[in-house]
Order: C-alpha cells, then structure tokens, then sequence
C-alpha cells in the first residue's frame, strides 16, 4: 500500500488504467497512482539481459526472446501489458535496466540531473508515466514542502554572481540551464516513496497547465541492485 500519511491530497489512487488517463489534475491533485501488486520475477528478466551501460533499454522484441522460467513470464506478460496500454494511449514508453544515472558535476550549486527533486517541463500538454519494477523507486516531495532553488536567496545570489548576461535575461538563463526546474525540501519535509509495480501519471510543467507539476526524483540506487523501470 502506498502511504500518503504526507501527501498533503495532491496524490490520488485509481483502480484501472482507464481512470489513471481519464482522470483530470485539478486543485492540489497532481499525482495519479494505479496502485498494484503484481507477481512474477522481475530479477530474472534483468539477470537474463546483457548489461553494456549504465542504463540499458530493452525493446518488446528483445523481451519477448527471452527464455524465462514461468514466473519469469508471468514477469514479462505485465510489462509488455503496461507497454501495449501506454502506446495505445499514445504514450512513446521506455524499459530500462538502471546500474545509475550520470552525475551533474557541472553545476555544484544546483545539479541538474535525476537525483535532484525536479519537475518534468514540455511544450506541449502532456504527462509523465513511470512504474518500477525492480529495485529502488521514485520519491515525491509534496509541493508544499518544497522550495524552488532559483528562489532560495543565497542560491539565487551566487548564480548571479556567476552570470555574465544583462539583467533583463537572468530568467532565461535559468530557464535555458534548467536551474528553475530543481527543488529543495523545506525543514521536516517528508518525502513518499512510489514503491513498486504501481504505475504513475504525474503532472507535467507546460503552458496552460492548471496544477503544479509534481515535484519527485530518481532514488539513490544500491550497490549491486538494478532498477527495471518503464517511463515515458
């Protein structure tokens, strides 16, 4: 079961993936959850697979060769089953098997890569998708208990201070290095785990958009222990 001890109402759980795309974002819900348990091994799918990166993407095709014992099958049905819902919805999905993600070293002010609460941004109305199958899951920080760090003062001083464009284009440069889409929690903040087999809908930061996108980030992985993620 998934705790929303501390999610301030901005998550809501479906019992079908036609409410979990049907459902609108409204007030402060901008998280959807199709909450699940699901069997099968999911281990032996990633054992059976040839790791040459750090993140390594499996197609259909390639699923479907595998020689898997009956769990494993059962393993396999559920995802290509998540895979033909999201297409059909017309949704672009990715399968993953993740050793880690690159770090940001560039910006020690503010990283910008997965591991840092962030918003997804698009041009277009649109939603993230993501169910982990194995290993550690995403986290969410309720919106209420994060701060934006292009608006912390002392964050917020030092990137101007290594600015070099005029004044009037601080916010784009923000914008352009995807400062702005990075988040802090606040004192006692309280995140949630999205644990796993649940597929998510979580909202996404575009034009028009009537909620806030939702503030979460990839988990810190274990040694030794890959995640199986579908995303899109």
């Amino acid at each position: 079961m998934i705790d929303l001890t501390h999610a301030d109402n901005q998550i809501q759980l479906v019992t079908t993936f036609k409410e979990l795309v049907s459902t609108p974002f409204v007030g402060n819900i901008n998280a959807l959850c199709w909450e699940r348990k699901l069997l099968g091994d999911f281990a032996e799918i990633v054992e059976k697979i040839e790791l040459l990166e750090n993140i390594t993407s499996i197609e259909p095709d390639e699923l479907l060769a595998l020689q898997l014992s009956e769990q494993g099958n059962i393993a396999r049905q559920t995802i290509l089953a998540d895979w033909d819902l999201l297409k059909t919805h017309g949704a672009q999905p990715t399968l993953n098997i993740i050793k880690y993600y690159d770090r940001d070293d560039t910006h020690p002010l503010i990283p910008t890569d997965v591991y840092s609460f962030h918003v997804d941004r698009s041009p277009i109305p649109t939603d993230t998708f993501l169910c982990t199958y194995l290993g550690q899951a995403s986290e969410i920080l309720p919106n209420a208990q994060a701060e934006q760090k292009v608006l912390i003062p002392s964050i917020r001083n030092q990137l101007k201070q290594l600015y070099t464009g005029s004044d009037e284009d601080f916010e784009t440069y923000l914008s352009e290095h995807f400062f702005d889409l990075h988040y802090q929690p606040k004192p006692h903040a309280q995140t949630i785990n999205l644990g796993l087999g649940h597929l998510w809908r979580l909202a996404v930061d575009y034009p028009e958009s009537k909620v806030p996108a939702c503030v979460h980030r990839a988990p810190q992985e274990k040694n030794g222990e890959y995640r199986l993620l579908l995303i899109c």
